[in-house]
Order: structure tokens, then sequence, then C-alpha cells
């Protein structure tokens, strides 16, 4: 059996590749290799990269070239009282971050949501999106495109349906750019986040549009999607899901879980999440909804550069008097509880803490749930920011906890 070092001693001489060592070893020995490879090679030592939890085995769908893991505290908050159209009960939510103090924000949110008597969570749309781009002669052409595929939205299905056995097209919607064709394909891709599924069914789609009109496919991906980017469309139209959350929490409980007013937290919301994101010209309005997204996608298994897309929300606080009113929009939140990080040992663990596990019955109401209790969990967020901004306690508070 080839040992860890004669395959790296391989390496170094020229005559293995990285992506070689699995054809010469298992994956373990591989992954092995290319740390004892890191570690000639550069002044680090390894032992902590090379104690992880998960099968290397298994891995092969997640990433190439294995060298070992990389380990995040996960802290816990809660419980969290979400009452959805998937999502109902008490969660505790699992945050994956390295970031001090936001866990115990979080966890202050939490405990005023739920003193409150819950907050309330709907998904209001599905669709995941891959949009093509296609080119025509000129405008004229672009337009008789446009025409076809609104007339012969039953044959795009029917080809894009048939490469999955979940995932439904439910719209089509062209854009005609000068000489160049935009299709914006949605999916209902179900429990999965659903990219991939997306992309092989456009692919099936986009045959048929070459086939039967002018338009000549020149990327399966134009960037109307849009993918890991911000974009106004996605704030627009939603892609993946859009989740809204919302609380009104007596003016009482405000008072002893926050230290401040619902005025005064209304007051910072409208001047900092309102008025100083319309200035900043920023996709978001809000505080830092991005936080809870990005610690449960790492806690979770979701895909962690679709943060730039669940960072996409607006945030609104009314004062009512004798209570507060709170909500938070995330209009294109992109999550999944089957396929892709999910499967891996410690994410299974997280989704299983929030009951969210594989395939829904009905299928997608897994994810639904997981969309809902992340709206809820960033409304908990951004409530106890903005009450430590209004109360004048942010700073003293990081200092507190010696962050």
């Amino acid at each position: 059996m080839t040992d860890a070092s004669d395959l790296a001693d391989r390496v170094q001489a020229g005559d293995l590749r990285l992506y070689e060592l699995e054809d010469h070893a298992d994956a373990d020995t591989a992954a092995a290799a290319r740390r004892e490879l890191l570690e000639r090679e550069t002044d680090a030592t390894l032992d902590a990269s090379g104690a992880f939890a998960f099968d290397a085995d298994e891995v092969d769908p997640n990433v190439e070239n294995l060298a070992g893991g990389t380990q995040l505290p996960l802290g816990v908050a809660g419980p969290l009282s979400v009452s959805g159209g998937a999502a109902d009960g008490e969660f505790y939510l699992p945050l994956a971050t390295t970031e001090g103090a936001l866990v115990a924000s979080v966890n202050r949110g939490c405990s005023a949501i739920t003193a409150a008597g819950g907050a309330n969570a709907r998904v209001t749309k599905v669709g995941m999106t891959r949009a093509p781009v296609f080119r025509v002669e000129d405008v004229t052409e672009g337009a008789e495109v446009a025409e076809w595929v609104e007339e012969n939205f039953d044959a795009l299905r029917e080809a894009a349906e048939g490469t999955t056995s979940h995932g439904e097209l439910t719209e089509v919607t062209p854009y005609v750019v000068g000489d160049s064709v935009y299709l914006r394909f949605a999916y209902d891709t179900k429990d999965a986040m659903g990219m991939n599924m997306a992309t092989i069914a456009t692919e099936a789609a986009a045959d048929v549009v070459e086939a039967e009109s002018p338009a000549e496919l020149v990327a399966l991906s134009g960037n109307l999607c849009s993918d890991k980017k911000p974009a106004a469309i996605n704030a627009v139209e939603g892609r993946g899901r859009t989740v809204t959350a919302d609380v009104t929490i007596p003016r009482e409980v405000v008072e002893e879980r926050f230290d401040t007013t619902p005025e005064a937290i209304e007051e910072a919301n409208t001047r900092k999440n309102l008025i100083g994101s319309a200035k900043a010209g920023s996709l978001g309005f809000n505080a830092h909804a991005a936080n809870t997204v990005a610690a449960v996608f790492l806690a979770t298994g979701q895909d962690a550069a679709q943060v730039v897309e669940g960072s996409n929300a607006i945030t609104t606080v009314e004062d009512r008097g004798d209570e507060l009113y709170a909500s938070v929009n995330l209009a294109s939140l992109e999550v999944g509880t089957v396929g892709g990080g999910t499967k891996l040992p410690t994410q299974r663990e997280a989704l299983d803490v929030l009951g969210v596990r594989g395939g829904g019955d009905p299928a997608g109401s897994n994810a639904d749930a997981l969309a809902e209790i992340i709206a809820a969990g960033a409304l908990a967020g951004e409530l106890s920011l903005l009450s430590a901004l209004a109360s004048r306690h942010l700073s003293s508070a990081h200092e507190e906890l010696g962050r």
C-alpha cells in the first residue's frame, strides 16, 4: 500500500498531480499526502486540519484535492418560537461563527420574541433561477425569440423537467438587450437548494430554444440569474425563497429585554436601516441580517457564497404605542435540506437540531421551514442590534464580552 510520504514525494518530483492521488491510494491517505506536501512546502503544521469528523471517501461531491477539514465554533441561540407556514414550534438555532457577541445578540432577540408569543414567518415565493444568454441578429430577431419563448413554455417545461424527478419549471422571462436575449428560468426545486438542478434543466431547455428559434446559446449563465453577486433583480423578483418574519412585542417586554423603548428602536431603524442604506445605495436595508444567515448557512451545510443574496433584506420597525412591531423580509434566501453540504456529519446534526433534515412531506416543506426559522432568527438579530444602538450599549456589550 502506498503511504502518504511516498505520494508526497511523487508530487514534489512531478510524477503525480494533486488531483491524481486518489488513483493511487484511499481518500484518507491521499488527504494525508496533501497535508504532508503542504507542510514540506510551507512552515505550516496541519495536525488540526487532519482531525476531521467526516468520512474522506464520502466528500468527493463536495470538494476536490481534499487535504483536511476546517472547524468553526458552534453556538446555539434560543429557544425561538416560530409560527410559520412550515415551521411551527420552539427552535434552537445553531450558529457557526467566529464573531464574538453574535450568538449572545441573537439569543437576546430570541428571548424577547419568544416572551412576546413568537414570530410569524411565511415563504411567499419560491424560484431558483438560471438565466442563459443567447446571440441574435438584431432586436427584431430578439423580439421574435422572446415571443417564441412565451408561446412555447410547455415545450421548454417538458425538456427541463425531463432532467429531474423533483424540479418544476414555473416561469421563463425573456429580456432583450440589443443582439442579446436573456431567458430567466425559475424552478421550484422542492427541498434542494437546486442550483445544479436548475443548471442541468436549463441546458436541456436551451437546446430546444436553439433548435426551434434563431437564437444561438453563448453562455448557460448570463448573470441575470443572478448567483452570488449583489443584484437588484434578486431584491425585486426574488431567488430561492422569499421569506418574511414579523413580531409584535409589548412595550414592557421591549423595556425589560432590550433596555430601551419602541420609539427609540423605530428611530434607529429609520435613520440607519432605511435612510442610511438609501444614501449608501445599498441593496440591503437592514442592520446585519447576513450575520445570522451566514452562521446558520455554515452550521447547516448551505452554500456559503449565497450569503450575498441572503443579505438582500429589508427590516421595518413601527412604534405602536403600547407595543413594537418589527419585520424582516429576505428576498432571496437560497436554502436546502438535501444535497450539497447538508450531507456532512456536523451539518446533518445541525439540521436535526432544527428538525428539518432530508426531504419534507410534502416535498419542499423542510426547506420552507428552514427558511422561516432563519428569517425569524435574522429578525431576532435585527432587534437586538437595533436595541443595542438605540440604548448606546453596542460598544459596551462587545467590551464586556471581551471581544
